[in-house]
């Protein structure tokens, strides 16, 4: 089930996932004029006046978009961390309201006023959970839709196989459910459907696009890379997330000897400021094992055409195993 601010609007069921550091206005218009949402961490800009910065420059983009085309784009996503670590959580909720965000992605706390504040302009409230445990809390707080982050996902991913937590979130979640985990290919995402997901959460694939504001260094170590090379750890921050394992040992994080966390959350979350230590997501990668699908470096829209090609023909191999099937 879709939200009706969806309806008509995606040309293709994927959310570009909002990633830390990674993810900004380029990336974003981009996909959204190419039929797909995408999301940015709020925390991406330091500072509230630089987050307005963004929020003008990407509601400006779309609305010439729709406005030279006559087709409205895919809507955009703003991520906010629920977290008493996030001094900035006020300041930016009240800026998303003032833009009026399409959809707010929440994590780290599902908080019933929140989704009333967005509900209140229009918006609509979608939430990382893990686990049914976390599903049923935040859907307690009205959430509109619910990413089930899953083993194998970039970040702070779950550790349950896709099939169980989709199967157990839609026992009691009747509104809509977006996964998250490996998924890297049209095909993977015509897969998320049949489960019982309605939209695909991808974000290794795009930041190996070349509108993604990571490193070079950082895109080629994901072209290089299989899902063997990485490590589901929680020596970093204290939180199990999967990092690229060679990254890790470029910092000089060993996750089978180390017993201390090397950062904790409130430092993570202030990953971007300038300085000589080195820092997760920065310089300590993060990525899903959804890596070995990727081998090149697109631009969004050439990703976006391909992942659609990509799952109509899952479609149409799936229409063909059917009827061999006669069912």
């Amino acid at each position: 089930m879709l939200p009706e601010l969806l309806e008509g609007r995606l040309g293709l069921p994927v959310i570009a996932a909002p990633m830390f550091l990674a993810s900004g206005p380029r990336l974003v218009i981009e996909c959204c004029k190419a039929g797909v949402i995408a999301g940015f961490p709020a925390l991406n800009q330091r500072t509230s006046e630089g987050l307005e910065q963004w929020l003008g420059e990407i509601t400006s983009a779309l609305a010439a978009q729709e406005q030279e085309t006559g087709q409205a784009p895919a809507p955009f996503g703003v991520n906010l961390v629920v977290h008493p670590s996030n001094p900035r959580l006020q300041a930016d909720l009240a800026l998303c309201i003032k833009y009026k965000a399409p959809i707010v992605m929440t994590i780290l706390g599902a908080d019933a006023r929140l989704v009333d504040a967005v509900h209140a302009y229009g918006g609509i409230v979608i939430h990382d959970v893990v686990n049914p445990k976390h599903a049923r809390k935040a859907a307690s707080a009205g959430v509109d839709g619910l990413i089930a982050v899953a083993a194998g996902a970039g970040g702070h991913g779950g550790s349950l196989s896709p099939f169980a937590l989709v199967n157990e979130i839609r026992q009691f979640f009747d509104k809509t459910i977006i996964l998250s985990g490996s998924i890297s290919k049209g095909g993977d995402v015509a897969a998320a459907q049949m489960m019982g997901a309605d939209l695909a959460y991808m974000g290794t694939r795009f930041l190996a696009t070349r509108e993604c504001q990571v490193t070079d260094a950082y895109k080629q170590m994901l072209i290089d890379a299989t899902a063997m090379d990485i490590i589901y750890t929680p020596v970093v921050s204290g939180v199990p997330a999967n990092f690229l394992a060679r990254s890790l040992h470029l910092a000089g994080i060993n996750p089978e000897t180390d017993q201390k966390p090397a950062f904790d959350l409130g430092l993570e979350l202030a990953g971007a400021e300038d300085d000589e230590e080195k820092k997760p997501w920065r310089d300590i990668w993060s990525a899903g094992q959804g890596v070995g699908s990727i081998r090149d470096l697109p631009t969004a829209s050439e990703l976006i055409t391909r992942l659609k090609k990509e799952y109509l023909e899952a479609g149409q191999a799936q229409k063909i195993h059917l009827e061999a099937l006669a069912v």
